[in-house]
């Protein structure tokens, strides 16, 4: 009797979640999907179904709703595009499903349905954190007019919007306004594209003294066609975000000067805590965040092994 109440229970604690992820193909969303994988790993009775949207709404949005045929205990979504969230929140809603939003913030965010929430970082630090930095060394290198070049996520993306917004509200108060932004373009989080971009306006004569990019690998793929076009990178300063182990190399190698530590491991932790914690009744800030950190060659040390 006591080993078939104990089966009981552990039946009764046993959940399955369905995740979507936007794309499997990239540094930062992988540290954040192990991150699943990992504390999931540690939890009796919890499962997670893995999902690559492939950066497809129509592939996102079946996913879901194969997650919701199939019965799933909760959801988790990291979203492929953030202005096309409402969808999957009726989906979910309509089941009566817990549905928990993982670092990139939905459309509908403020006025989610009942047993759904967002867990990620606010945008409004990493960008802030970043332009700031950058204005500091700049100042410190005795610039006065100082030419600064914006590489930006997808235009889709709520976080490419709000970290470009960032930048120019850094570079609009009094002490950084000696900077003037002489170019913006989207790189789509890409390294590739994003020394595409950076050849582009090096072919064509575009004069800078900071790449302020909304993420690493945009930064990384602007430092490698730097590094090809035989600029030093003494003379540059380039800013990313996410503090990638990729990134973190490039700044000990001395090429990239800031980044902004997204805890992408903490936040997915937070998502399959907050998926396990409404499934089972209980209640949730809607919005939970977890703090960015600025990273610098002065403090790199402290963030090696984090992401």
């Amino acid at each position: 009797m006591a080993a078939f109440a104990s089966l009981l229970a552990t039946s009764a604690s046993a959940q399955t979640i369905g995740v979507s992820m936007a794309l499997f193909d990239d540094n930062f969303l992988t540290v954040l999907r192990n991150g699943m994988i990992d504390y999931a790993k540690g939890l009796d009775g919890v499962t997670l179904q893995i999902e690559d949207a492939q950066n497809d709404v129509g592939k996102q949005l079946s996913q879901v709703q194969n997650f919701v045929a199939s019965g799933v205990d909760a959801i988790i979504v990291n979203p492929v595009d953030t202005d096309a969230t409402t969808a999957l929140s009726q989906a979910a809603a309509t089941a009566g499903i817990p549905l928990i939003y993982v670092n990139r913030q939905p459309v509908n965010v403020d006025d989610l349905p009942e047993k759904q929430a967002f867990v990620a970082s606010d945008e409004k630090q990493s960008g802030t954190l970043q332009t700031q930095e950058v204005c500091r060394i700049l100042k410190e290198a005795g610039k006065k007019d100082a030419n600064a070049v914006v590489m930006m996520g997808e235009l889709s993306n709520q976080a490419a919007r709000v970290r470009t917004q960032d930048i120019k509200d850094v570079i609009a108060t009094p002490d950084c306004s000696f900077i003037k932004i002489v170019e913006e373009q989207t790189a789509n989080w890409s390294r590739t594209q994003g020394a595409d971009l950076m050849t582009n306006w090096l072919s064509a004569g575009v004069k800078f003294d900071a790449v302020i990019s909304n993420n690493d690998e945009m930064a990384i793929g602007a430092i490698q066609s730097l590094k090809s076009s035989g600029r030093s990178m003494n003379d540059v300063v380039v800013a990313g975000i996410d503090a990638t182990q990729d990134a973190l190399a490039s700044m000990a190698a001395g090429d990239l000067d800031v980044s902004v530590f997204q805890n992408a491991a903490g936040q997915g932790k937070g998502a399959v805590d907050a998926a396990i914690k409404i499934a089972k009744g209980e209640k949730i800030e809607k919005k939970v965040y977890v703090p960015f950190e600025l990273v610098t060659p002065a403090n790199l040390k402290n963030y090696q092994a984090k992401n």
